[in-house]
């Protein structure tokens, strides 16, 4: 009995001196747990569920160490920073930028983007040329990346002043100067691409600084063995080229930025949409397709034009052939607008479900997209190219890549549908997504203004 008590003394002094890991405590529990924002860059969500280039990231990190992953979304950035200081999470993944005062307090791991901070005003406010030329009020998020930028730069710009809030976030405080309560924010480069389809009259007078790195955060201490870990498997990512399908996934298509077609858009939701939403809605549920994917699908077409014709026949408002109206049952005028978008809700998903079972979302949908734009056949020609390649055949990123080679002879006569202008539904399906989200986000917007997300516990999907 005596050895037994000695030697269970000796282990519990064993355990003082070699206590467990992060990485071996993460594994015994089978829980990730992260903290995030909720924002279009990090975590939100989207209409196939969480979306966000955080949550992506860190599902995978999840999966890829075999534990499940749960979610907690902070009411503020001070909050996120004050848990993972305190240890009271495993990684913050909120678009954090890596700064000299932020690694004195948090271990950070390897840099997954780099982004830009930029000084954003309105289209009336006087555009400023440098910190000097401010006129008016700049507000940032308080314990930001901008608000310690901005505190270093006074010192050779004494007369800079701005004011610190706790209480909005990066999207809100553009929503702000767009709204023209205040003159002017920082906001990252990223956010700054998303944000402007929303809010098409901002614009970037200047950058703040050069380029910048996005990191994870870890809580403080010699313990980095889930730093370690993490950055093994985010080099993994940008060896595999998968990082680079993921950055590109979320922000490729929102480059070309169309401040005059936005605008119109802005203004048809609000004149014409009203006419036509009711149809859209019904046509949703009866397919089971968001009605706002079907609205956007519309205004691709015909900008919601129920008299549109185009060159080759195709006619109505969401611009089907009368072959197509024939298959799939609807024997009216292609002109009746309730018609055309019944025929165009049966269409899409006639086309998605011959999309391949093991395609998953949102992918399935780009493609369904495609297909809807220059038939399915082409599209399968397109992936076909791509597996040949080497490239991945069931992943939009990189299908799209394929598309526009068949206009040329070199490579459609590889195929079995031959030439198409494959241009045309890469251009179609950005068109299409980005309506998509400036609907999802304005009817979202109406209906919950302050919408935050609750923890989520979730079994990590793979990318």
């Amino acid at each position: 009995m005596r050895l037994v008590l000695i030697i269970f003394t000796l282990f519990i002094a064993a355990c003082d001196l070699f206590p467990q890991s992060r990485l071996d405590r993460v594994k015994d529990e089978g829980v990730l747990k992260v903290l995030t924002r909720n924002s279009a860059t990090t975590y939100y969500e989207g209409p196939h569920g969480p979306a966000g280039l955080e949550y992506d990231l860190v599902a995978e990190f999840a999966e890829y160490l075999g534990v499940k992953l749960k979610l907690e979304t902070p009411e503020t950035l001070a909050q996120v920073l004050h848990k993972i200081q305190a240890g009271e999470a495993d990684i913050a993944a909120a678009g954090l930028t890596v700064t000299d005062e932020r690694k004195a307090l948090f271990n950070f791991g390897t840099s997954y983007q780099r982004i830009t901070p930029q000084l954003v005003y309105r289209v009336g406010t006087r555009p400023p040329k440098n910190l000097d030329a401010l006129h008016g009020s700049l507000e940032v998020v308080a314990y930001s990346s901008h608000a310690e930028r901005l505190r270093s730069l006074q010192e050779d710009h004494p007369e800079l002043s701005f004011q610190k809030t706790n209480e909005l976030d990066s999207e809100e405080l553009l929503n702000l100067v767009w709204e023209q309560v205040i003159d002017y924010t920082v906001a990252d480069s990223n956010e700054v691409a998303i944000s402007r389809r929303f809010y098409p009259e901002l614009r970037v007078a200047f950058d703040i600084s050069s380029p910048e790195p996005l990191a994870w955060a870890f809580p403080p201490g010699e313990d980095r063995s889930l730093v370690d870990k993490a950055d093994e498997f985010l080099n993994r990512l940008k060896e595999n080229g998968q990082l680079d399908r993921l950055l590109k996934r979320y922000y490729a298509y929102v480059s070309e930025f169309d401040y005059v077609g936005t605008r119109r858009y802005m203004k048809h939701i609000d004149q014409r949409l009203p006419l036509y939403q009711a149809w859209f809605e019904q046509a949703g549920k009866d397919t089971g397709v968001d009605w706002r994917l079907l609205a956007a699908i519309g205004y691709q077409e015909s900008h919601w034009n129920p008299k549109a014709v185009s060159p080759t026949g195709v006619r109505g408002l969401m611009m089907l052939t009368r072959a197509t109206m024939q298959q799939i049952g609807i024997d009216k005028d292609r002109h009746d607008a309730q018609a055309s978008i019944e025929g165009g809700a049966r269409y899409i998903t006639t086309v998605k479900k011959r999309i391949p079972a093991r395609i998953k979302e949102p992918d399935r949908t780009w493609m369904a997209l495609a297909a809807y734009n220059i038939g399915y056949g082409h599209l399968e020609d397109a992936r076909i190219l791509a597996e040949n390649d080497g490239a991945a055949p069931d992943k939009w990123i990189d299908v799209k890549k394929y598309l526009p080679l068949l206009s040329q002879k070199k490579w459609y006569q590889q195929t079995r549908y031959g030439y198409a202008r494959g241009r045309e539904p890469v251009r179609y399906v950005e068109n299409v997504r980005s309506y998509y989200d400036i609907l999802v986000w304005i009817t979202d917007k109406e209906r919950t203004p302050n919408r935050r997300t609750p923890a989520l516990t979730v079994d990590s999907p793979a990318l």
